[in-house]
């Protein structure tokens, strides 16, 4: 299981400003330490999280961070309507375009999904694959 997901910023307010556009609408709380951020999924007493924590952090060599190529994160979203507001959220907040929200052929006929780029060009997903929604199918 993944424990966590740590992306580099060398603009820490850019990049709050760009997570806690769609984060918390996910169920996630914001947590800042020593200058980073901390985005973490609450937890049922005596149960581990299910999904990994998000970490925001100035990269830890002193250089300037950069996204990896072809390294992706996704979020989980409730439905398509929210992948819709939460990725025109993160558009608001700074992030860019890297493919808009629809179904893509390649995945299943329920997979929804939009990406984006966060301030500093790591990839972001935000899908739903709710089998009650519409499909590629009809």
């Amino acid at each position: 299981m993944i424990a966590y997901v740590t992306v580099g910023a060398d603009d820490i307010a850019k990049a709050e400003r760009f997570y806690s556009a769609f984060l918390p609408s996910l169920g996630y709380r914001l947590e800042e330490y020593q200058g980073d951020l901390s985005y973490i999924l609450p937890e049922e007493p005596g149960q581990s999280s299910v999904q990994p924590d998000f970490y925001v952090k100035s990269p830890f060599n002193g250089q300037s961070a950069s996204a990896g190529n072809g390294a992706m994160v996704a979020f989980q979203a409730r439905s398509q309507k929210q992948v819709r507001d939460l990725y025109d959220a993160a558009l608001a907040a700074g992030g860019s375009d890297d493919g808009q929200p629809g179904l893509r052929a390649a995945y299943g006929p329920h997979f929804y999904v939009g990406y984006l780029l966060d301030p500093h060009g790591n990839k972001i997903a935000l899908f739903s694959s709710d089998p009650d929604e519409p499909g590629r199918d009809g």
